[in-house]
C-alpha cells in the first residue's frame, strides 16, 4: 500500500513538472484575440498589422490593376486572330516580317509598365531588407520538423510544437486553429522593433507570418534576418514555407502580440537575465516599479 502511494505521488509529481512547464510560456498571458489566421473560403489576403505588410498588400493591389486589362488585352486580341485570322476567314495569309510601330510599341510600353511597377517595388523592398535598431532579438533555428526560439539578449531558448486536436482546449484554442496552434508561441511587444536571426539546423526551412509581411529562408550554415514591428496585440499563426520533409504540413508558427508589461513580466516568468537591458525596457521597467 504504500510503495502504491509513494508511486502514485511520484506520478502526480512528475504530472506537476510537466504541466507546470507547459504552461509557463504562456497560459499567464491574458486572453488575445486572433488576428493573423487563415479563414475558411478566403481569397484575400490576411489584414496586416505592420507597415511591411501594408506595402505588399499595396503591391498586390497595384499589380492586380496593371494585370487585369494587360491580360483583357491580350485575351482579346486572341479571339480576334481566331475569328478574322483562321484559313475560312483569311485563306490568303499576309507574307510581311517586319511592322515597326508595333515592335516598337511592344517594347517601350511593357518597359514603362515595368520601371512604374520598380519606383514601388524597390522602396519596399529596401524597407524590409535595411534592418532598423532593435528592440527585441531572437534567433529562431528550424527543425525536423518544430521550431527552437533563443532570446539572446535573455539567455533562454525553447521549442515550438504543434498541438494536436486533443490538445487545443487545454491551451486556450478552439478546434478550428488544429494545423495551426502551438504548445508555445513567440512572444514579442507591440509596437516595438523586432529583429530575427533565422537559421536551420538539418534541411532549408521558411519562418513566415502573413500578417506581419514577412517571410525568410532558414539555411543550415547561414544566418539571415528579417524584421517587424507588430502594431496590434493578438495572436498570429503562420506556417514553415519551404518544403523541408515528410512532416512540413505540421510545423506552424505561433507569435504573440502583447503589451509592453506583460513582455516584461513573461520574460521574468522565464527566468530572463536582465543585464544589459535596452532602453525602452529600463525605462518600462521603472514605470512598471513606480506604480507597484
Amino acid at each position: 500500500m504504500r510503495l502504491s502511494t509513494a508511486t502514485s505521488s511520484l506520478a502526480a509529481a512528475l504530472l506537476a513538472v510537466v504541466t507546470a512547464s507547459k504552461v509557463a510560456a504562456d497560459d499567464l498571458l491574458p486572453q488575445l484575440p486572433v488576428i493573423g489566421a487563415p479563414v475558411p473560403d478566403g481569397i484575400a489576403m490576411q489584414r496586416p498589422v505592420t507597415a511591411l505588410a501594408r506595402e505588399v498588400v499595396f503591391l498586390d493591389n497595384l499589380l492586380l490593376w496593371i494585370i487585369t486589362p494587360i491580360t483583357i488585352f491580350v485575351t482579346g486580341l486572341l479571339i480576334w486572330v481566331i475569328v478574322f485570322h483562321n484559313r475560312k476567314a483569311n485563306p490568303e495569309p499576309a507574307r510581311f516580317t517586319h511592322n515597326t510601330p508595333i515592335e516598337v510599341a511592344w517594347t517601350v510600353v511593357p518597359a514603362i509598365i515595368l520601371l512604374f511597377i520598380a519606383v514601388f517595388t524597390f522602396p519596399a523592398l529596401r524597407h524590409q531588407q535595411i534592418m532598423p535598431e532593435a528592440d527585441v532579438t531572437i534567433k529562431v533555428t528550424g527543425f525536423q520538423w518544430y521550431w527552437g526560439y533563443e532570446y539572446v539578449d535573455h539567455g533562454f531558448e525553447f521549442s515550438q510544437f504543434m498541438l494536436e486536436r486533443d490538445e487545443l482546449a487545454d491551451y486556450g484554442y478552439t478546434d478550428d486553429l488544429y494545423l495551426l496552434a502551438t504548445d508555445t508561441a513567440m512572444v514579442v511587444p507591440v509596437n516595438r522593433n523586432v529583429v530575427l536571426q533565422v537559421t536551420a539546423a538539418d534541411v532549408i526551412h521558411s519562418w513566415t507570418i502573413p500578417a506581419f509581411g514577412v517571410k525568410q529562408d532558414g539555411i543550415p550554415g547561414r544566418l539571415a534576418e528579417l524584421w517587424f514591428n507588430a502594431e496590434e496585440e493578438g495572436i498570429y499563426f503562420g506556417q514553415c514555407s519551404e518544403l523541408c520533409g515528410i512532416n512540413h504540413a505540421y510545423m506552424p508558427i505561433t507569435v504573440k502580440v502583447v503589451s509592453e508589461a506583460e513582455y516584461i513580466a513573461w520574460l521574468e516568468r522565464q527566468g530572463a537575465e536582465f543585464a544589459n537591458l535596452p532602453d525602452w525596457m529600463e525605462q518600462k521597467k521603472i514605470e512598471l516599479a513606480a506604480s507597484n
